[in-house]
Order: structure tokens, then C-alpha cells, then sequence
């Protein structure tokens, strides 16, 4: 790595909190750190902060305060909506429905819940990774109370038709959950037109801190509580609240929708250009997810014949900071179950690399980024006792 540069191309995992964000979140550290639970001066300037942060979330999804509540962050969030609907709903209905390709915190809350008792459909998707709404259709049963399909994928970034699922579970008296932490600064969101009765999202995804995001539940919505202590959040989540981390989480949220259209063209526009160049000048690469309705920062691509895990090795040696999928299963040896599920073979989903361009990569980043790439799998190739034998075979075709 002879310049030292650090190329970030990981976003879809974490973003870099915004000065700003930070600027804001520090004063309720040391200043101004009273407990909102008590009656004095102190507390209550946490609570104001704590309710300001909530109509600024409240805006940005065009719901109302009363309906979000804060979390410690997407998982916790999923959990909750999973829980929560589940046991608050048991005498109606046993019968849930989600996807394959969910992140994890959706799909082992979905086992855990199989171990009570409930039943879990997991639809299948298309070769680009969206629900069939037929599928959909299908499943639901008297018995069915939730379905849960995230917003757009955190590993290909396929966008899911969000509203019209909405639509065919309020028609037939289901509620709908989506798993937005990857769409919230990257897709407009309006739960109300696109029938959302719970959402998840997560701070850090954009530009927040960390170990902070919120549950939107719509008003009417029955939800038994997922943390039992005292009466913060409406008496809804117990323990005392994260009063920087939803302050900071206000503040990201509100830029987050500030002027998301013109972000999202820039990002989308060196995007297409990085995914342009790896396709036409590096052999035997297919994308994974669909082409067009895809967050616009998001590029998976699988090269044949070689490891994932040995790419992002040289990657990272390179200075360019990228994974195979998921940071939440990073440390499994297993393939992706989201390339399993859109059909790729094992071997082809092992050679998989996920990049996910923000709004600090520049032309720069992505030319150096393609041209690292490249390197990279010619020399895997140039090691890969299956790539010399498809050469072999292939020589004199």
C-alpha cells in the first residue's frame, strides 16, 4: 500500500458518523446529562431533545411522533416487531411470512419464534431478488398476522415493490412489517402511501452513530413490549434512554432527506461508472440483484474461479475497505444465503464481492477501486488450478 490512501467502500455495513452529528450528540454527554425519567431542570431538557429527535424521525417517514420509538439499533427494532406482533396477536393467528434473503435478524428471530410454535413461510425470490406477489398472495392464510420483507437488500440492494405488499396485507387484514435500515437516506419512504404498519431503522447506516435507531408502529397497531423495567418510550421499551445516540440519530435523519435526490444521482451516476468498468474489462463477472431497482450505491458482483474472502484480502491491502456480504455473518465460511437464493451455484457465490459506494467516494476512489479489482483477480486467477483448466479446455474452441 504505497500512499497509504484508505478507499471506504463499505457503507451497507457502516457509515462515517457526520461532524455534524457528532457536534450535536456532544453536549448531552457532559452538559446537559440529566436522567428525562426525573422532574428537574436537567431531565427536562433531555426529554425535550429526546421528543425533538422524535418528530424529526417522525417527518422524515411522514408518520406521526406518537408512533416512533426509540431502539439500540436495527436488530433490536426487528426483534421487537417480530416479538411484539407475535405475542400480542397469538389468540388471532400462529402464521408469519417473510423472505429467503432477510438479514439475520429477521430470519433467526423467525426460527427462535418456530421453536413457540409459530409457523414461518419463507417465499422464495426471483433470479433478481424480489418477491413474486403471486407468492405473496398464496401464502397468506386465515391464520396468518405478519409479514415481514425488507425494504431493499443489504447485500444485492434490491428493492422490493414495498407498496404494493403493503397494499395486499391491508386488504386482507395482515399486518406488514418492513426492514428499512438499509433504504432510510437512500430511497424516499412514506409509511403512510406505502402501507407500512412497523418499520426498522438504524442510525449508523446513515451517517448516525451507532447503537442507536427506532421502531415505527402505527397508531392502532397491537405490540406486546420487548423490554421490561420501567416506563420510558411510552411505557412501550424499558431502560433509560440513549440520549446522545437519539439526538444524534435526529439530527442524521433530517439530513439524511435533505436534498436526498441530487445525493442519490451523484452516487448512482459513480456507481454505474465502477460497475461499467468491473463488468466490461474484468472476464467470467455477473452482477448480483436487480439492475435498475437497486439502492444506488450498491454493487454485487461475483467473479468466477476465485475466493471472495482471498479479494477482499488484497483488497484491504490495497487500502480499499469492501466485504463479501453481510457484516453481521462475516466471520461464516458458508455462502451467501441471499446468492443461494437467487439461484447462483455455491462455488460462484463464494467468489462474490459486495462494494457500497457514500457521498464522500469520488471519481478518484472509484478508478483506483476498479483498477485494484482487476489486479487482484487476474493474480487469484493466475493461482486458481480451476481457471487453468477452463483455459486449457477452452484453447482451441
Amino acid at each position: 500500500m504505497a500512499d497509504h490512501r484508505t478507499v471506504y467502500m463499505d457503507h451497507s455495513a457502516t457509515t462515517p458518523t457526520d461532524p455534524e452529528v457528532v457536534q450535536a450528540m456532544l453536549p448531552w454527554y457532559s452538559e446537559h446529562y440529566g436522567n428525562p425519567s426525573s422532574l428537574y431542570r436537567l431531565a427536562r431538557e433531555s426529554k425535550t431533545a429526546i421528543e425533538q429527535a422524535r418528530k424529526k424521525v417522525a417527518s422524515a417517514l411522514g408518520a406521526e411522533s406518537e408512533e416512533i420509538y426509540f431502539t439500540s439499533g436495527g436488530t433490536e427494532s426487528d426483534n421487537w416487531a417480530l416479538f411484539g406482533v407475535a405475542f400480542a396477536n397469538r389468540k388471532r393467528g400462529d402464521h408469519i411470512i417473510t423472505t429467503a434473503i432477510e438479514h439475520h435478524a429477521i430470519l433467526h428471530t423467525c426460527a427462535y419464534l418456530e421453536k413457540l410454535g409459530f409457523k414461518v413461510t419463507y417465499l422464495p425470490v426471483n433470479e433478481s431478488g424480489k418477491v413474486r406477489i403471486d407468492d405473496l398472495n398464496a401464502a397468506i392464510t386465515d391464520k396468518t398476522i405478519l409479514v415481514s420483507v425488507m425494504t431493499a437488500n443489504n447485500e444485492i440492494g434490491t428493492i422490493q415493490p414495498i407498496t404494493e405488499i403493503g397494499a395486499i396485507c391491508r386488504e386482507k387484514g395482515v399486518l406488514f412489517h418492513t426492514d428499512a435500515v438499509q433504504a432510510i437516506g437512500n430511497i424516499p419512504i412514506d409509511v403512510k402511501e406505502m402501507n407500512i404498519d412497523l418499520l426498522s431503522l438504524s442510525a449508523h447506516k446513515f451517517y448516525g452513530p451507532k447503537g442507536v435507531g427506532a421502531l415505527y408502529v402505527r397508531k392502532g397497531v397491537r405490540i406486546e413490549n420487548y423490554l421490561h423495567g420501567g416506563g420510558q418510550e411510552r411505557r412501550k421499551r424499558a431502560g433509560t434512554e440513549n440520549v446522545p445516540g437519539i439526538v444524534g440519530l435526529g439530527v442524521a435523519i433530517e439530513k439524511a432527506i435533505q436534498n436526498m435526490d441530487t445525493r442519490i444521482d451523484q452516487i448512482r451516476t459513480l456507481r454505474d461508472y465502477l460497475l461499467e468498468k468491473i463488468l466490461t474489462e474484468i472476464p467470467h463477472t455477473r452482477l448480483n440483484g436487480d439492475r435498475t431497482d437497486r439502492l444506488p450505491g450498491n454493487i454485487n458482483v461475483s467473479f468466477e474461479f476465485i475466493e471472495g474472502e482471498s479479494l477482499l484480502l488484497l483488497l484491504d491491502h490495497a487500502g480499499i475497505a469492501a466485504s463479501t456480504g453481510s457484516a453481521c455473518s462475516s466471520g461464516s465460511l458458508e455462502p451467501s444465503h441471499v446468492l443461494l437464493a437467487i439461484g447462483l451455484p455455491a462455488e460462484i457465490a463464494h467468489g462474490s464481492l459486495r462494494l457500497t459506494l457514500g457521498h464522500h467516494n469520488t471519481k478518484e476512489d472509484v478508478e483506483y477501486t476498479a483498477a485494484e479489482i482487476k489486479k487482484a483477480v487476474d493474480r487469484l486467477r493466475t493461482m486458481s488450478p480451476l481457471y487453468a483448466d477452463y483455459v486449457k479446455r477452452h484453447a482451441h474452441v
